[in-house]
């Protein structure tokens, strides 16, 4: 069994575990509400983002027990909003977080992105499988200059010359862990995530081998995230993106 093999396998553990939880959390609420027992639930952001939260830590700063669960906080909202609507239409794939955005309004997810981009929260280290020096200069090359001999642009093409995101769509890739970076890239490969206009980041995945998307998960996550983590400004996007590869709307600015 491969290491991306063995992903997969966990990432549908994590999915049944989750949504267990889920059913879990709705059956208690409804018994609770049923039996007149529960309070009014006040309208805070605090409690719009709890579903979010129990998953995604307090401040969305990713799980402690799962290195798939990725961190929100400081995403750009943007690109947080995209995502949800993403989820909620069907065209990205994980139902747990199909089933806790389905019936939200698109007003509604655009308060969510915007209370987790404004959270700042320290990052943690996390863990990163041992990889041989060759896959990590491997890796280092697919970041930092791309490999015109598949046609895959650099990461810092497109996610900013610090890997920090850029406004208002770019997301961050440091910080990340190897796990959840590796099965994203498996992901955009499948289909299991999808994006509006040309399919972007599944051209790039389909690109890739196996071994580079190792090299890279490998060599983003076992870099220590910068100071600064805010995404860049759309400004500091000087290099322009390759010509089949356009950024997708969202409804974070209506």
């Amino acid at each position: 069994m491969t290491r991306l093999d063995s992903l997969r396998q966990r990432l549908r553990g994590q999915v049944l575990r989750v949504a267990l939880a889920l059913f879990a959390f709705g059956a208690c609420g409804t018994a609770a509400a049923q039996a007149g027992a529960a309070p009014p639930v006040p309208d805070t952001m605090q409690q719009r983002v709890a579903a979010c939260t129990s998953c995604h830590g307090v401040h969305g700063e990713g799980s402690p027990d799962s290195v798939v669960i990725p961190r929100l906080a400081g995403k750009p909202a943007g690109y947080l909003v995209q995502q949800l609507e993403y989820f909620r239409t069907g065209q990205r794939r994980h139902a747990p977080m199909e089933y806790v955005v389905r019936q939200l309004s698109p007003a509604y997810l655009r308060d969510i992105a915007g209370y987790f981009a404004k959270q700042d929260v320290p990052y943690r280290k996390l863990p990163v499988p041992a990889v041989s020096a060759e896959t990590l200069r491997r890796g280092e090359q697919l970041v930092m200059r791309g490999d015109s001999t598949r046609g895959v642009p650099s990461c810092v093409s497109c996610h900013g010359g610090k890997l920090t995101g850029v406004e208002p769509m770019m997301p961050g890739l440091m910080g990340l862990s190897y796990d959840y970076l590796s099965t994203q890239l498996v992901s955009w490969r499948t289909r299991q995530r999808a994006a509006e206009g040309p399919y972007c980041m599944g051209v790039v995945a389909n690109r890739m081998r196996e071994s580079d998307i190792t090299a890279v998960s490998a060599w983003l996550a076992s870099h220590e995230p910068p100071a600064g983590m805010h995404p860049e400004p759309a400004s500091a996007q000087t290099e322009p993106l390759p010509g089949w590869c356009v950024m997708g709307k969202s409804g974070a600015a209506q």
